[in-house]
């Protein structure tokens, strides 16, 4: 996916007025994943995303542990959001994500992730079991 297709995709998914709003969502909720995760599943997880959008993810300090309600706060604080508006963002950020990256690699970042952060991947549609 290219980098205009995917701020489209934010822009429309959040029904936002224009692309620097899409922007500033998809910058707090990568920022702060990127903060989250371990810098080797930042880099795995950048990997596929277009490259203007990937050194969000790689440009934060790695591996910093906080939990949910701290996500919520940083995303918020970045995107200049109310909490619950800046929960709604990460999550349509976080789906188009996980449609934009391997198979399987969405799995790993949840691996990384304390039960609390379940809500972040509500709109992520689920593997099917393997056989």
């Amino acid at each position: 996916m290219q980098f205009s297709e995917f701020l489209g995709q934010v822009q429309h998914r959040l029904s936002l007025p224009g692309e620097g709003e899409a922007l500033r969502a998809t910058r707090a909720t990568l920022t702060t994943l990127g903060e989250r995760l371990q810098a080797g599943e930042a880099n795995d997880l950048a990997a596929s995303l277009p490259m203007e959008i990937d050194r969000f993810l790689t440009a934060a300090e790695p591996g910093q542990r906080f939990d949910f309600a701290e996500f919520v706060t940083r995303v918020a604080e970045r995107s200049d959001t109310e909490p619950q508006d800046a929960v709604y963002q990460a999550k349509q950020v976080v789906a188009l994500v996980a449609e934009s990256v391997a198979p399987g690699e969405l799995a790993q970042v949840r691996g990384q992730l304390p039960d609390d952060y379940d809500p972040l991947f509500e709109f992520v549609e689920q593997e099917p079991p393997s056989a």
